[in-house]
């Protein structure tokens, strides 16, 4: 089994910053793919960025220009840099990691259990 835990979340004012961590642990052969993702209770969730194990990236058309999402691939570890927060950023964010936990094993997709993150004045 694989743990994804996610810290960073809280408070900010609109036009603020935040930096989401999310450290992976457990039976981890190689990290695929690394994602965050953002939902309200009864929507669906939403891909606000992705990167790949060589470092591609891609992101939200809601968020572009605004996040960075990095990884630390000897630690395990997936940031998102949220810049410029609107109201609108107001969401419990996900992390998401699709992992091989042996060298001849599928992937596996795991989630973190979600740190929210409220911009208001």
């Amino acid at each position: 089994q694989v743990q994804l835990v996610e810290s960073g979340g809280g408070l900010v004012q609109p036009g603020g910053s935040l930096t989401l961590s999310c450290a992976a642990s457990g039976s981890i052969f190689s990290i695929q793919a690394m994602a965050w993702y953002r939902q309200v209770p009864g929507k669906q969730r939403e891909l606000v960025a992705h990167i790949t194990s060589g470092g591609s990236t891609n992101y939200a058309d809601s968020v572009k220009g605004r996040f960075t999402i990095s990884r630390d691939n000897a630690k395990n570890t997936v940031f998102l840099q949220m810049n410029s927060l609107k109201p609108e950023d107001t969401f419990v964010y996900y992390c998401n990691g699709v992992v091989k936990n042996t060298r001849s094993g599928p992937p596996n997709d795991y989630w973190g259990q979600g740190i929210q993150v409220t911009v208001s004045s």
